[in-house]
């Protein structure tokens, strides 16, 4: 399982854009986007570095091999075929996941029981639920197998603790900076800052920090993991640059917690948080850059009037006093979206997270 093989970089449905233009930016072998995600080409140490410097993905997963499976008996066959001592610890459990589409195999549990097996007894690794993901996907009778490399989401970076009820992933996060063309050099503002999600990735975008830094991968516990190709990965932080990033948040809590969890990720002196209701937000000094915001939506019964309120007051004081500012702003309801009144663009189709489908609404600079 040496040279040069497939990665794939798993992604929300809607995203794939964003995610090849990030791996393209970063140097890898980018060969397109696929439903759900970006395929690379490209050896462990890119799978390590990947899980260490993307934002934007979900999964990192290494596909280690496709053959043909038309049924069980020749799916064990071919799948025994692969180097599964090269890859897999006798010491780390291992749990399989089957997915089937339009494949003459009809039941994904004895499929998934098959690879166990042929997995168990080539490398003598416990099969359990908990463990190293190995993933196998058969559509149209090719059987293409993979290693989730990342094994925590990619999300949970490893310095964030605290969150709020309904907190937006970093990874989402992520994604939409970029689509608002952020890249570092710009002022940022969130003027209801929960948690502190946007204002750590703007920070650490602006630092040049890696994502996965402070978190550990599943590509550790594979056999072939080599600990020095991680360490040769990890760039040492630079220069704090002269970026101002800062949030607000009228709920106190919601500034203790982004509070803490910006100084959990070392950005203290980058970002500034501070309790304030939207109405008192102020144009700081300096040139114009991005209002970056995720405001509440799916409210309750008997809450929707609350929140026009809300929106409504955030378009008011962005147009009086943010005049050469963008506007990134990210909800699941249009007509909240609307009620500010701010001139946006046309939108791209929305992005699952957790049972809702959320939309990102972008302005130019506003007038």
């Amino acid at each position: 399982m040496k040279g040069q093989f497939e990665i794939f970089l798993a992604a929300p449905p809607g995203l794939e854009s964003v995610i090849e233009a990030e791996a393209r930016a970063n140097g890898f072998a980018v060969r397109g986007p696929q439903p759900g995600g970006v395929a690379l080409t490209g050896g462990w140490r890119d799978v390590i570095r990947a899980n260490l410097e993307l934002r934007c993905p979900t999964r990192v997963l290494a596909r280690i091999g496709t053959f043909t499976a038309m049924a069980l008996g020749q799916l064990e066959m071919n799948a025994a075929k692969l180097d599964w001592p090269a890859l897999l610890r006798p010491d780390i459990p291992v749990r399989v996941e089957a997915t089937l589409a339009r494949s003459k195999m009809s039941h994904r549990g004895a499929a998934a029981d098959r690879l166990a097996k042929v997995i168990h007894e080539r490398t003598g690794a416990p099969i359990g639920s908990d463990g190293v993901s190995i993933r196998l996907r058969v559509e149209r009778d090719k059987a293409t197998v993979s290693v989730d490399t990342s094994g925590e989401p990619l999300h949970r970076r490893g310095h964030k603790v605290a969150v709020g009820k309904a907190p937006l992933r970093e990874t989402l996060a992520a994604s939409f900076l970029r689509q608002c063309g952020y890249g570092g050099k710009e002022p940022v503002i969130d003027p209801m800052c929960g948690s502190g999600t946007f204002l750590i990735e703007a920070a650490e975008m602006a630092c040049g920090l890696q994502p996965g830094r402070a978190r550990s991968f599943d590509v550790e516990r594979l056999a072939l993991f080599e600990p020095q190709d991680l360490e040769a990965a990890r760039r040492p932080p630079g220069l704090m640059p002269d970026v101002a990033i800062r949030g607000y948040d009228r709920d106190t809590g919601a500034v203790q917690m982004a509070m803490s969890n910006i100084e959990r990720a070392g950005l203290s002196s980058i970002c500034q948080v501070a309790h304030q209701a939207v109405s008192d937000l102020a144009r700081p000094d300096g040139p114009p850059g991005l209002i970056m915001v995720n405001p509440p939506y799916g409210a309750r019964i008997g809450e929707a009037k609350r929140l026009y309120g809300l929106y409504g007051a955030l378009g008011r004081v962005l147009t009086e006093r943010f005049s050469g500012w963008r506007v990134g702003l990210v909800t699941s309801d249009g007509s909240l979206a609307r009620s500010t009144k701010l001139p946006f663009r046309p939108t791209d189709a929305p992005v699952p997270h957790g049972s809702l489908r959320i939309t990102l609404y972008q302005t130019g600079p506003l007038p």
